[in-house]
C-alpha cells in the first residue's frame, strides 16, 4: 500500500464520521425545514443547488452531490486527502439528511416552515443560524461542507482578493440570478440576512464566544510587569528583545494572551509600573497550546 494512503488512513480519526454526520444533519434541518420551503436561499454552492432545485426537476440533494465533489476533488493537493474525505463524507451526508426530511420524513416543507410558517424574517434567521452551526461544526471536525469556500482558497490569491471577498462576490452574483429568475428582490434581499446569520454562527462555532485577546507590551521595565501579570494571572509570558526606532533605546516586547475580561486589570497593571509603555490588544481568533505557567 502507497506509504501516502498510509499515513493518510493513520491520520482518520473513525469518530469524525459520526460527528460529521451529526453537522450535516444540522445544516439540512436549517435549508429544509427554514429556508427552502419559503424559497429562501442559502450561500455558496448548497444555495446554488437550491436555485438549480427550483428550476429543474432535480432534487436538491441531487444538486448538492453534483456540485460539490467534483470541487473538493479539484482542491485535493491543496486542501490534502483527509479534508477531501471528510468534506465529500459531511456533503453526502448533508445530501441524506436533506433528501431524508424532504421526501420520507412526515413534514410538510412544501409551502411553509413546519416552525415559522411563512414568516420570512423568522426563516432567514434561524435557518441562517441553524446551517450555520452545521458549517461550523464540519469546519471543526476537519472539513467543509460547501465546495466554494475551497475554491475560494485556491483562486483568490491567484486574482487578488481575500477569500472572504471572492466568497461574498460568489453569493452576491448568485442572489442577483435568483432575483432574476423569480423577477422579485425580497427572497433575494432575505437570503442575505439568512448568509449574515449563518457568517456570524460559523464564526462562533469555530472560534468561540469569548475569543483570546493578544496583547504586545512594548517597554522598558519588562520585570516589574511580567511579574506583576505572572503572578495576576497565573500564565506563561513571552519577551521579545526590541529597539525604538526614534530612540534607539533598548526595549522589550511583551507577549500575552488573555481574556475579555482581564483587560482592564492588564491595563492597570501595565500602566502601575510603566506609564510611558505602548500597548496593542488584537483579537486572537483561535490558540494551541498552553499558556500556563509551570507549577500552576
Amino acid at each position: 500500500m502507497n506509504t501516502k494512503i498510509k499515513e493518510t488512513i493513520k491520520n482518520i480519526q473513525p469518530v469524525k464520521f459520526l460527528l460529521l454526520l451529526l453537522s450535516g444533519t444540522i445544516n439540512a434541518i436549517g435549508v429544509t425545514l427554514f429556508l427552502s420551503p419559503v424559497n429562501l436561499y442559502d450561500s455558496g454552492i448548497s444555495g446554488t443547488s437550491m436555485m438549480l432545485d427550483l428550476i429543474t426537476p432535480l432534487p436538491l440533494s441531487f444538486f448538492l452531490i453534483v456540485l460539490n465533489v467534483p470541487l473538493f476533488l479539484y482542491g485535493y493537493k491543496r486542501q490534502g486527502l483527509v479534508f477531501t474525505i471528510y468534506s465529500i463524507y459531511a456533503v453526502a451526508m448533508y445530501s441524506l439528511a436533506a433528501y431524508v426530511i424532504t421526501y420520507i420524513l412526515p413534514v410538510d416543507v412544501t409551502i411553509a416552515s413546519p416552525l415559522a410558517e411563512q414568516d420570512l424574517f423568522l426563516c432567514a434567521i434561524f435557518g441562517g443560524m441553524i446551517s450555520g452551526v452545521g458549517s461550523g461544526l464540519t469546519i471543526r471536525f476537519g472539513g467543509a461542507i460547501d465546495g466554494i469556500e475551497v475554491m475560494a482558497v485556491i483562486f483568490a490569491k491567484r486574482i487578488g482578493i481575500t477569500v472572504g471577498t471572492f466568497v461574498m462576490i460568489y453569493n452576491v452574483i448568485l442572489y442577483i440570478v435568483i432575483g432574476i429568475i423569480l423577477n422579485s428582490w425580497v427572497l433575494p434581499l432575505y437570503s442575505i440576512v439568512t448568509y449574515a446569520a449563518a457568517l456570524k454562527t460559523i464564526d462562533f462555532i469555530v472560534e468561540g464566544l469569548d475569543k483570546g485577546k493578544a496583547v504586545m507590551i512594548v517597554t522598558t521595565k519588562e520585570e516589574e510587569i511580567s511579574k506583576a501579570l505572572s503572578d495576576e494571572f497565573g500564565s506563561g509570558i513571552t519577551l521579545i528583545n526590541a529597539k525604538g526606532y526614534y530612540s534607539s533605546q533598548d526595549k522589550t516586547v511583551i507577549y500575552f494572551v488573555v481574556n475579555r475580561f482581564q483587560i482592564a486589570k492588564l491595563k492597570n497593571i501595565v500602566i502601575s509600573n510603566d506609564k510611558n509603555a505602548f500597548v496593542s490588544i488584537t483579537e486572537a481568533a483561535d490558540t494551541l497550546g498552553s499558556n500556563t505557567k509551570r507549577g500552576n
